[in-house]
């Protein structure tokens, strides 16, 4: 049998409570909600019922209030990001929990789940996708960093035929070399081509070369996941370069 949950079993503390942002304290609303079987979820699915049943009356008197208001906000957001939906055919404030709510069950899913909607999958070059999906949802960001930029080296190490000794910035600067690189356009100008080629190892220098020597920790996923798309587009600009040179080899 489901043991079913309260607000307060879960955050004990009011003070702790009513630290916690909207989108944070969504995810104790949505775990309290998914605990409780049919007949508690059929009572409690309302956003009036929800504010008078009770739920706070495990915290000290004083906190009462503050922390109805905190759940109503966190309510709100549950209802705006499609978590809860109004229930159809019912009117009033009559909701249920959507297929993504029952999917994220709890506080900690929730924050996988926003988490992951920092870093647009659907944008990203599909290698870096494959690579370090999962490492960014685990939070492990300066990991995902290294193998963005590990991906872009091993992919343009193998677009020149290059020996695996060749690494790094050295490997960028032969590579997009603006007279002699394979994967420079000769039909742009030299500022241009120089350009990229310090683009491409001034990236590998300053995101992948550190990670390689010693801890860099990234502890902001806003950060990584700024980095991990200038990883994206520069796998991006690699792909275009080898399309363009094999498009030419086989006009000749």
């Amino acid at each position: 049998m489901k043991k079913q949950k309260t607000i307060y079993s879960i955050i004990p503390n009011p003070e702790d409570l009513l630290s916690l942002e909207p989108e944070e304290l969504a995810g104790v609303i949505l775990e309290y909600l998914n605990s409780l079987d049919e007949k508690g979820a059929n009572i409690q699915l309302n956003r009036y019922n929800f504010s008078v049943s009770g739920v706070v009356d495990e915290y000290p008197r004083e906190y009462r209030d503050d922390i109805n208001k905190a759940l109503m906000e966190a309510w709100v957001w549950l209802e705006r990001e499609g978590y809860l939906a109004p229930r159809p055919g019912q009117g009033g404030d009559w909701c249920f929990i959507t297929r993504r709510g029952k999917r994220i069950r709890d506080k900690t899913g929730l924050e996988k789940y926003r988490k992951a909607n920092l870093l647009p999958r659907q944008l990203l070059h599909p290698v870096i996708a494959e690579k370090i999906w999962a490492m960014f949802i685990r939070g492990e960001y300066d990991t995902a960093v290294f193998q963005s930029f590990k991906e872009i080296e091993v992919v343009v190490r193998d677009a020149c035929g290059y020996s695996p000794t060749e690494l790094g910035v050295s490997l960028m600067r032969k590579a997009f070399h603006p007279e002699s690189g394979p994967l420079t356009d000769t039909n742009q100008p030299m500022s241009e081509r120089e350009a990229l080629q310090h683009l491409f190892a001034g990236c590998i220098g300053s995101y992948k070369n550190p990670h390689s020597h010693r801890n860099v920790t990234i502890t902001d996923p806003v950060e990584a996941v700024e980095i991990i798309m200038i990883a994206s587009h520069l796998l991006r600009i690699v792909d275009l370069r080898v399309t363009n040179s094999d498009a030419a080899t086989v006009g000749t």
